[in-house]
């Protein structure tokens, strides 16, 4: 009786089998850093970033230089002989304020890069989203995976290339309308450190 029963769940199976297979989901990948450092709203986000950076690096270099030329000015005896009493209480005020202003600017610099670059994966998570769903449905597939969830994908349902290219036809299309401008697209800087600022006060 056994025996009879796993014979017929084994005929089950080799009948049912191909009717399962047929309703297997299509499954296709992209390499989502690929898609960040090869697409043109990759490459634009990448240049608003290091335009951030050189931004920050500015700020704290220029805080440094007037820094140094009043502690300059301090060693210079013959410069605070010249000076009023209120005049020497405010540049010793404004080097206060100047070490104080570097320290916040040191600080901040690395949180506002993590907090930039933290803004720049959401943005690209949504973009890359919007091109794979497109893609997806014109070749009926089941779902778009991050390719680097994938010990191996099939060389055909690697769509990193298609996608790409429906990303750059998005962001020139959006560029047509003037969706897009570099007011819209770059970091604002006083905004991140304002921001920063509230959550640690």
């Amino acid at each position: 009786m056994r025996k009879s029963l796993s014979m017929a769940a084994a005929l089950f199976a080799l009948a049912a089998g191909p009717a399962f297979a047929d309703d297997a989901p299509v499954i296709g990948a992209v390499n989502f850093t690929s898609c960040i450092t090869d697409s043109k709203a990759g490459k634009k986000e990448q240049e608003n970033m290091e335009n951030l950076r050189k931004q920050m690096s500015s700020l704290i270099e220029n805080t440094e230089k007037e820094l140094r030329e009043i502690s300059a000015k301090f060693e210079d005896t013959e410069y605070l002989d010249s000076l009023s009493p209120k005049a020497e209480e405010d540049l010793k005020i404004k080097h206060q304020t100047l070490q104080e202003d570097l320290g916040r600017y040191q600080q901040q610099f690395y949180q506002v890069l993590q907090h930039a670059n933290y803004q720049l994966v959401q943005k690209m998570s949504q973009t890359i989203a919007a091109a794979a769903e497109k893609i997806a449905q014109e070749k009926n597939l089941d779902y778009v995976m991050n390719r680097e969830a994938c010990f191996y994908i099939r060389p055909d349902l690697d769509l990193t290339s298609v996608v790409i290219e429906q990303m750059d036809r998005s962001f020139e299309q959006d560029s047509k309308s003037k969706k897009l401008s570099d007011n819209d697209d770059a970091f604002d800087l006083d905004q991140i450190s304002d921001n920063l600022m509230d959550q640690a006060g």
